[in-house]
C-alpha cells in the first residue's frame, strides 16, 4: 500500500517525493548490533577522527604485523565484522575497522557515496593497511577510493558481495519506495548536480580495471536477495586478478558470520588455496 500511495504521489508532488527519495539515499538507518559484536567493539583501541564535520569512530585491535583494514557496507558498521575480526586476530593480523559517516557509533548527518570513499582512501594511508575486506556498498566505496589514488599498492582484497553500477542502487531504492520513472530521473539529476559527477559512470567493474591491487577474491551467496550474484560476476569478469566464489545458504548479511566463509578469507590471506 504505501509503495502504491508512493507511486501515485510521484505524478502529483515529483518534487517532494524526489527528496523522499534522495532522503533514502543519504541518511543511512543504524542497525542494532548483537551482543557478541559489542562485546569485540569493547575488546578494541577506540579514536575518535575528524572527519568532512563527522566525528568518525576507528577501532584498533592489535595482533601481528600483518595489516588489515575492514570496510562495512552502507547502514553496516565495524561490529558486523565481529567474528572476522576475532580469527584474523589469532592469525597474527593486527585489524583496523571505522564507522562511517553517519553510520555506527559515528555522528549523524546527511552523507554520501562521495563522503565514504574519500574517507576509506584516508584510512588506508592513516592505517598503512595493506590487505582489505569490505561487505556489500563497502566494496563500491573502497574500489573508487583506489581508483581515485593510483599510488596506492593493496596486496591483498577480499570483497564479500559487491554492488556493481551505482546506477543499480538507484533503480533498487525506486523500487523499494515506488517512485515513478520521472522521480528516479529528477534524483539523478539532483545528485549529479550536487556531486559533480556522472552517475553512470560510478561502476565497480570500471574501477577495478585500474586499480593497484596484486590478488583479490569476491565471494557472493548466490541467494541474495540484496544484492543479484550477477554483479559480482561481472565485477569479477572485468578484473582479470581476481576470482571468484559463489555460495549458498548465507544470503546477505549472515555472510560474514558464516564460518566456512571466515575459514575462506582466512586461507585465502595466509596465501592458501580456498575450497
Amino acid at each position: 500500500m504505501k509503495k502504491t500511495l508512493v507511486k501515485i504521489a510521484s505524478s502529483f508532488f515529483p518534487t517532494l517525493i524526489t527528496s523522499f527519495a534522495y532522503k533514502q539515499l543519504t541518511n543511512p538507518q543504524i542497525r542494532k548490533l548483537r551482543s557478541n559484536e559489542l562485546k569485540t567493539l569493547e575488546k578494541s583501541e577506540k579514536e575518535d577522527f575528524s572527519f568532512k564535520g563527522f566525528n568518525i569512530k576507528l577501532y584498533t585491535w592489535k595482533g601481528g604485523d600483518k595489516r588489515i583494514l575492514l570496510i562495512h557496507g552502507w547502514e553496516g558498521q565495524a561490529g558486523n565484522f565481529s567474528d572476522l575480526i576475532e580469527r584474523l586476530i589469532r592469525n597474527n593480523f593486527t585489524v583496523f575497522a571505522f564507522d562511517g559517516p553517519s553510520h555506527g557509533f559515528s555522528s549523524v548527518g546527511k552523507t554520501s557515496l562521495f563522503e565514504f570513499t574519500e574517507l576509506v582512501g584516508v584510512l588506508i594511508r592513516r592505517f598503512k593497511a595493506n590487505n582489505l575486506v569490505s561487505h556489500s556498498f563497502g566494496g563500491v566505496a573502497t574500489t573508487y577510493a583506489l581508483f581515485n589514488n593510483q599510488d596506492i599498492a593493496i596486496e591483498k582484497y577480499v570483497l564479500l558481495t559487491t554492488p556493481d553500477k551505482f546506477t543499480e542502487r538507484i533503480d533498487d531504492v525506486s523500487e523499494m519506495v515506488g517512485i515513478t520513472d520521472k522521480v528516479k530521473n529528477n534524483l539523478i539529476q539532483r545528485l549529479e548536480k550536487e556531486m559533480n559527477t556522472n552517475v553512470s559512470e560510478l561502476n565497480v567493474s570500471k574501477f577495478v580495471k585500474t586499480i593497484a591491487v596484486k590478488k583479490s577474491l569476491i565471494i557472493h551467496d548466490k541467494d541474495d536477495k540484496v544484492i543479484p550474484i550477477s554483479r559480482s560476476r561481472n565485477v569479477h569478469e572485468n578484473w582479470h586478478i581476481s576470482e571468484f566464489k559463489e555460495i549458498s545458504g548465507t544470503g546477505h548479511f549472515r555472510i560474514l558470520r558464516t564460518q566456512e566463509v571466515i575459514e575462506d578469507v582466512i586461507d585465502y590471506l595466509n596465501g592458501k588455496n580456498i575450497r
